[in-house]
């Protein structure tokens, strides 16, 4: 007989799967690992961390192969097809496939993270036939892998780690456990607890260099529109589960925090956005797994508010400290886990009223409806904040010339280092203007700034050309010029790509909206 799960699955025996041949599942797993481990021999690090996961997927199953026909008790597989896990995925992949058609590095990593989803299923399996002689086969290692691989991946030599981090998160789902409204019920989300546990781990031993996380949070900056793609991929999701509910306190807090730095400060305490679109993406598809928040309504806007909150005071913690700040929206979550009980207590008591009628016949109905109105809600809201650029492509911090002004007029030294840093890149970058621009900025810090202007004549800027030349003869008038229509490409682009595919019209309009007045009086064929 099929029994109804939580989440909108339903559960059915899968014929007449049990005893020692449901072992083939990860048996299979295992092989696959090691005939990829085979493709890739004589790669450091991937091969010997692939030859490793199928070797102890192949010795625990053979290790439950003897009790696996027990009398009365063998081992038994069965069906589960539960929306919530199938709809998250469907988001994941969304994200995935939309940041890696536009950054390609990403596409050469999803042979990985097939791997990884492979090896999770047979970890899951293998510790729920260990632990309770039944495994339920569906969607579930699909949006625990993938929210993995959205905020963290090792380097290939260090890949091994990549396995075991899987292992903590099924491990730490099985293993630590609670009573919740009288039934047992995993504590943390088996992505977010090895997440944030490998934060720590990275942050204590300085190992943040054998990882790619600054790499994936710098390169979700670059898709056009990501925020749009992120919010249009968790809609459904928001719509289903209620998990809009977390999302949309989650944004305004972080917002309202940016906003409230702004005016006492004068600059973006994200520099580049009010909300970092790494930040963005784990409001979305990070923190809200239904089973490990709040069950109450006022708990889960409680829930998004402290994440909100949480990723705003780990990223200056960490900033401060001189660590990289992309842990900053793994770290939260599970402390937030611990604390969905207390949260649930308090919301009982005088915040009862937000949780809606609780009529049992209508409960359903109004639970849908409670949805639908949340999620309209929270798209206004998203609506609304990239209408004042709260979010999206055109947020002022992106403009080079708002640095440089808060810099000269304020005498903001967080502005005058952020200004420098991305001339700075651009130089790097190949934009001749720039160079000349980081030229003069060494010439006033009292250091020698012949390399960089030979570097700005060198990419055809005339006045970094006579700049070297005045240096030459010992003249201390030194000569700024505009960019030309060659730098705009890059001094336009902000957080994003070279611009290079842009027309000449496009260029010239960005200018004249990022505040580059020299370029925009001079008009569209200026140069």
């Amino acid at each position: 007989m099929s029994r109804s799960r939580p989440g909108g699955g339903a559960e059915r025996p899968a014929g007449a799967a049990g005893g020692a041949r449901v072992l083939l599942l990860p048996g299979a797993c295992a092989l696959l690992l090691l005939a990829f481990a085979t493709l890739i021999e004589g790669r450091p690090g991937l091969y010997p961390a692939f030859l490793g996961a199928g070797a102890v997927l192949l010795a625990w199953a053979a290790a439950l192969l003897p009790g696996a026909s027990r009398q009365g008790e063998p081992l038994t597989l069965t069906v589960a097809l539960r929306k919530h896990h199938w709809v998250q995925a469907l988001a994941q992949i969304t994200v995935l496939l939309y940041w890696g058609w536009h950054v390609r590095f990403v596409y050469a990593f999803l042979p990985l993270i097939a791997a990884q989803i492979i090896f999770a299923y047979g970890v899951d399996s293998l510790l729920s036939w260990s632990r309770r002689r039944t495994y339920a086969l569906g969607f579930g290692p699909f949006p625990v892998i993938l929210s993995i691989n959205l905020f963290l991946w090792l380097r290939p030599e260090w890949f091994q780690w990549q396995f075991v981090m899987i292992a903590v998160g099924y491990l730490g789902k099985d293993l630590i456990r609670w009573n919740r409204d009288g039934r047992s019920a995993h504590i943390f989300n088996p992505s977010s607890l090895p997440l944030a546990l490998f934060a720590v781990a990275l942050i204590v031993t300085g190992s943040s260099d054998i990882t790619l996380g600054q790499a994936i949070a710098t390169s979700q900056y670059y898709p056009p529109n990501m925020y749009l793609v992120i919010f249009l991929a968790a809609l459904p999701g928001q719509l289903l589960f209620g998990v809009a509910r977390m999302t949309m306190p989650a944004v305004v807090t972080a917002y309202l925090i940016s906003v409230v730095y702004f005016q006492a400060t004068g600059t973006y305490l994200f520099f580049d956005s009010h909300i970092p679109v790494p930040v963005f993406l784990g409001m979305h598809l990070l923190f809200t797994d239904p089973s490990t928040a709040p069950r109450s309504e006022s708990g889960r806007i409680a829930f998004g508010v402290l994440y909100g909150a949480g990723t705003t005071f780990f990223y200056v913690v960490l900033g401060a400290l001189g660590v990289p700040t992309f842990y900053d929206k793994l770290l939260p979550v599970p402390l937030l886990n611990l604390m969905v009980r207390r949260i649930d207590r308090i919301a009982a008591g005088p915040f009862a009223a937000l949780r809606g009628p609780a009529v049992p016949s209508r409960a359903p109905l109004t639970s849908k409806r409670r949805n639908l109105a949340y999620t309209f809600a929270w798209a206004a809201i998203f609506v609304a904040l990239t209408a004042v650029r709260g979010v999206g492509d055109t947020h002022r911090g992106q403009a080079l010339p708002f640095w440089r002004e808060v810099c000269e007029e304020g005498n903001n030294a967080r502005a005058c280092e952020y200004a420098a840093t991305k001339t700075g890149f651009y130089c790097g970058d190949g934009s001749g203007w720039a160079c000349n621009e980081l030229g003069l900025l060494r010439l006033e810090d009292g250091q020698n700034p012949t390399a960089a202007f030979r570097r700005a004549c060198d990419l055809g800027f005339e006045a970094g050309c006579e700049n070297v030349r005045r240096l030459e003869t010992g003249a201390r008038a030194l000569r700024r010029a505009p960019p030309r229509a060659a730098d705009l490409p890059i001094v336009l682009r902000g957080t994003k790509p070279p611009l290079t595919d842009w027309s000449a019209e496009a260029l010239h309009e960005r200018a004249c909206d990022q505040g580059w007045d020299e370029v925009c009086r001079r008009g569209v064929s200026g140069d």
